[in-house]
């Protein structure tokens, strides 16, 4: 039974992801447009940075899956070849080019791996809860070493990620703490494997860093669920009515009023480029210039790196940049 917004009565979980929480941080107006407008505003086109990403990581869960003595570099290019998407580049030539990049770029990578050291989980989704939130995700990769678990997430933009980015990630942390819970194994240590540099940027949490890291999601979750609940309340009086409004986009946003709207601000700048919902945000559209769906792969001679942003988490709502 649903939990009554009454005096002294516990408020409902908020159920979310860390990518969840992330676009809250980023951008309130693009939370808005993905979790609470119903029907969601028209996406923009596909990406080709979002096709390789998507495509290397589907490679390498699938090569885990292979019986061990399949687990070769081989298998591994045949199986981004078998499951490339071609989405969001300008032509058929340069989608071949990136597959012939990305099967490289996965052959060379578990070139590194051994085979026999067997996960304990690939696209595992993990969850945990608090007092506060309900939070769960995927993870790329769960190790075990020694008497620990280890949570790898696979990156393949442009720019290498640093220890810093993985020791100021919520994901990594919720992920690290979901997995000990689950597994009831101690999980402090992250990593972030680039594919496209070969490099491994790690970081070895503390109980009490994990916890604040937990801390620091609750308090998200707490200010998202405030406008979460003045966002459905105006829903449900407007519900039945007459259609809500939509603005003259051409893309189905709603048109929601100033009091609404102020909850859910946009948060402009050279990002905004890359945002799905770019047509619905004039603020947006001011700040930064259009880019066309395959501008983020980087044609540089040698760079094989792709993506405007390294990201803030994991992609439990890949693909992503």
């Amino acid at each position: 039974m649903e939990q009554l917004g009454l005096d002294g009565m516990p408020r409902r979980l908020y159920t979310c992801t860390p990518s969840r929480l992330n676009t809250w941080l980023d951008c309130r107006r693009r939370y808005r447009f993905t979790y609470l407008d119903r029907p969601a505003p028209q996406k923009g086109p596909p990406w080709a940075h979002n096709s390789v990403g998507a495509s290397v990581h589907n490679a390498l869960a699938a090569w885990w899956r292979e019986p061990y003595d399949r687990r070769t570099p081989v298998m591994a290019a045949v199986l981004l070849t078998n499951g490339w998407i071609r989405e969001g580049f300008r032509d058929e030539e340069q989608s071949a080019t990136w597959r012939d990049r990305a099967r490289e770029m996965v052959s060379s990578y578990v070139a590194t791996l051994d085979p026999g050291d067997e996960p304990v989980g690939v696209e595992r989704t993990v969850a945990t809860r608090t007092s506060v939130i309900a939070v769960s995700g995927r993870v790329d990769r769960l190790d075990r070493r020694g008497d620990e678990l280890v949570v790898v997430d696979y990156k393949t933009g442009r720019r290498p990620p640093t220890s810093d980015d993985a020791r100021s990630s919520i994901a990594l942390a919720v992920y690290a703490i979901a997995s000990s819970r689950m597994m009831r194994r101690a999980c402090h240590r992250v990593e972030l494997h680039h594919l496209p540099s070969g490099t491994v940027a790690e970081w070895e949490h503390t109980d009490e860093s994990l916890a604040r890291h937990l801390r620091r999601a609750e308090d998200i979750a707490t200010e998202a669920a405030d406008a979460d609940d003045a966002y459905r309340e105006w829903a449900g009086r407007a519900k039945g009515s007459v259609p809500a409004p939509r603005r003259e986009d051409g893309g189905g946003a709603l048109a929601v009023p100033p009091e609404i709207d102020r909850l859910f601000p946009p948060e402009p700048g050279s990002l905004c480029s890359w945002c799905d919902f770019r047509r619905h945000c004039p603020e947006g559209r001011a700040a930064s210039p259009d880019r066309l769906p395959w501008d983020a792969l980087a044609e540089t001679p040698g760079s094989s790196g792709v993506s405007p942003a390294q990201g803030r988490d994991g992609g439990e709502d890949r693909p992503a940049p």
